[in-house]
């Protein structure tokens, strides 16, 4: 059997992995996290635990190299996945140590990784690494991978996403290591975090439409901004493909070729929620990028890939479990 790490694995992208290859079998799992966004219960659905937690999951900080060494020694392939991310006040309100977390982390799993000669390293981006002026403006043409250079993210984060693939991509280019890297676009789906401070844009909207008319529902931003959000189970599929097909291909985007403004996404949530809801914005908020979407050609055409799930499918599955997730908690 092969023997996988997935560093970050207790959260949405991760947990969603986990259960992907368990159900596939031919893999031994092993997760690392530090259960900062991550929850143990994400590996436990229904009450049964994916892996065994006692000897199999590892609640460490990745930026530690000791730590690195210890979860990737006798591994075959690492899908790298940690990183500090929240919403989008979080990442510019903080940029300095999202960075240079991130950087961190990246280097020092890749160099572990190395040192315990791990065949392969599946490395997951971002498009915020895409330069900000490539994001400016409401356009019809989808980014494409080579357009991520010339380099100029608009935050801290992209930029230390961007830095992971090109560190991965020099160990590769000098052998030391296979590399799939896979830039994924905006991710949403269950199970996601839900805590105001470190939720993202769907989850945190639907969030606030469950908890309506308690407390209001407020928009960060003019809800412009556009965003190609792709659902969960479609980012595991692109995952599990380029286990096969993605490595020594280059950075590979994952993510549809139209766009949707986040005004439009409050609508339709609040359509779902049945509620008669007055959507407000915060102009005071950061709204990030203004636009961004997927020229997936590459990923079709080396993997195979294209969506799945439609918009308002996925956006009524995340809807529904973060609806059950705040009932249990405010019941609990």
């Amino acid at each position: 059997m092969k023997r996988v790490l997935i560093s970050g694995g207790a959260g949405l992208i991760g947990s969603n992995i986990v259960q992907a290859l368990c159900r596939h079998g031919g893999y031994q799992v092993i997760v690392a996290d530090n259960l900062w966004r991550g929850k143990i219960e994400y590996l436990e659905p229904n009450g049964r635990p994916l892996i065994n937690i006692k000897r199999d999951f590892f609640n460490l900080d990745l930026t530690s190299y000791r730590n690195c060494l210890t979860v990737t020694r006798d591994v075959d392939i690492v899908i790298h996945l940690a990183d500090v991310v929240a919403g989008i006040d979080f990442v510019f309100s903080n940029q300095y140590f999202v960075f240079q977390q991130n950087i961190e982390i990246n280097t020092s799993i890749l160099k572990a990784a190395i040192k315990n000669n791990v065949e392969k390293f599946l490395y997951v981006g971002t498009a915020c690494s895409y330069p900000a002026d490539k994001q400016a403006r409401i356009t019809k043409t989808p980014l494409k991978e080579e357009d991520a250079y010339p380099a100029n993210p608009e935050s801290g984060y992209g930029w230390s996403k961007l830095m992971g693939e090109y560190e991965l991509g020099l160990a590769a280019d000098e052998g030391l290591i296979e590399a799939s890297i896979l830039r994924l676009h905006n991710v949403y789906g269950p199970p996601s975090e839900v805590d105001p401070y470190r939720s993202q844009v769907i989850p945190a909207l639907c969030r606030k439409a469950v908890e309506f008319p308690k407390s209001e529902f407020l928009v960060w931003g003019s809800g412009r901004q556009r965003r190609a959000f792709v659902f969960v189970s479609d980012v595991v599929d692109a995952i599990l493909r380029s286990l096969d097909y993605g490595f020594g291909k280059g950075v590979i985007q994952i993510g549809p070729s139209e766009s949707i403004s986040i005004a439009e996404v409050a609508q339709k949530i609040k359509k779902i929620s049945g509620k008669p809801i007055n959507i407000k914005f915060d102009l005071s908020k950061n709204e990030g990028d203004v636009d961004r979407k997927a020229d997936s050609s590459k990923a079709k055409r080396i993997l195979g890939w294209e969506p799945q799930v439609s918009f308002d499918e996925g956006l009524e599955k995340t809807y529904q479990w973060v609806a059950n997730e705040v009932g249990r908690y405010s019941n609990g």
